[in-house]
Formats: structure tokens, C-alpha cells, sequence
């Protein structure tokens, strides 16, 4: 890990118990409040794909759009959002994911993107996947290339990086938490 990682994962709170007994929830608002980390932490996706050709950054709802606003902003690049179900006015397509307890889903724009546009796509943290792996098969739909899932933090203990590996998607995170 480069000295950026480590702090960018240094300058992130864990709250113990939170939101229930046994759950470790990684706060990423000390990030983001911290003008230093957070200007590292943009530096770190920027400097990723300085130079590459990318059309778009789509973000997933709702932390997603805080990286991927000022990503897409650096890269001269267009921002889709990626929001949860019925949040987005104009004509939608939608994929259901599963959740622990349950199902939900997240839709995009219809026009969101033009075949072959190259997209990286970029949450706050990748847990299970499930989200991540919902958003791709939006952007695949509409013929768009995903250049790589990105996101702060990896939690690598709920396989959510491997399932989208699986997928043959490259990921990219700034720093994980492994059974930590």
C-alpha cells in the first residue's frame, strides 16, 4: 500500500457496532471532512486514469457521486448517475440485486451513455457487490465499456471485489479492510 492508501485508510473512522452488534461500519465522512485526505483521495483516481480515454463516470448512489463528481470534473468527462429505483425522471432501465434480507434495485437513464463509451464506475466502498455488479449490467445494456469498478475502500472478507473479477471486470480500490 503507498503512502496515499495509507492515509486515505488511516483518516477513515470505524465505528464499532454500528449499525448492529459485530459490524465494524467504515465512516468515510472523516475522509471527505478532511480537506487533505480528501484532495489525496480524488488525486488517487485522478492520477489512475490521467491520460486514458474516458467518456463517462457513472456513480452509484448516493456516496458514489461525491468521487465520481469530482472525478469525472478532473478527467474532463461526463457524470451518470446511477440512483436508486424511482429517483430519476426521464425514461429508465432498471436491474434488481439481491441484499442480505431482500432485493433492491437501481436504474439509469435510457440515454445515459452511447455505445462504446468507455466508463469507469465508482462507489464509496465495495461490500458484497451486489450494487456494483447491478450497475454494470445497466451500462453493458446499454452498450457502454466499463474500463474499471473503482471505489475507496475494498472489504475483501464479503467477496464483493472477487464476484465483480468474476465478472471480468478490473477493479480498483484505494484501500481495503481485511478482517480488520
Amino acid at each position: 500500500m503507498d503512502y496515499f492508501s495509507e492515509s486515505i485508510k488511516q483518516a477513515i473512522r470505524t465505528v464499532p457496532d454500528w449499525p448492529k452488534p459485530g459490524v465494524a461500519f467504515r465512516d468515510i465522512t472523516t475522509v471527505l471532512q478532511d480537506k487533505t485526505a480528501f484532495r489525496k483521495l480524488i488525486d488517487a483516481f485522478v492520477h489512475r486514469y490521467h491520460g486514458q480515454k474516458i467518456d463517462a463516470v457513472a456513480a452509484v448512489d448516493a456516496r458514489g457521486f461525491i468521487i465520481g463528481s469530482a472525478l469525472a470534473y478532473e478527467l474532463n468527462a461526463s457524470l451518470v448517475l446511477v440512483r436508486k429505483k424511482g429517483k430519476l425522471p426521464f425514461d429508465t432501465l432498471v436491474e434488481d440485486y439481491e441484499l442480505e434480507y431482500g432485493t433492491a434495485s437501481v436504474e439509469l437513464h435510457k440515454d445515459a451513455f452511447k455505445a462504446g463509451d468507455k466508463v469507469v464506475l465508482v462507489d464509496d466502498l465495495i461490500a458484497t457487490g451486489g450494487t456494483m455488479l447491478a450497475a454494470t449490467r445497466l451500462i453493458r445494456r446499454i452498450g457502454a465499456e466499463i474500463v474499471e469498478v473503482a471505489a475507496m475502500i475494498d472489504l475483501p472478507d464479503l467477496g464483493g471485489s472477487r464476484k465483480l473479477q468474476e465478472e471480468g471486470l478490473q477493479v480498483y480500490t484505494v484501500c481495503s479492510f481485511d478482517g480488520e
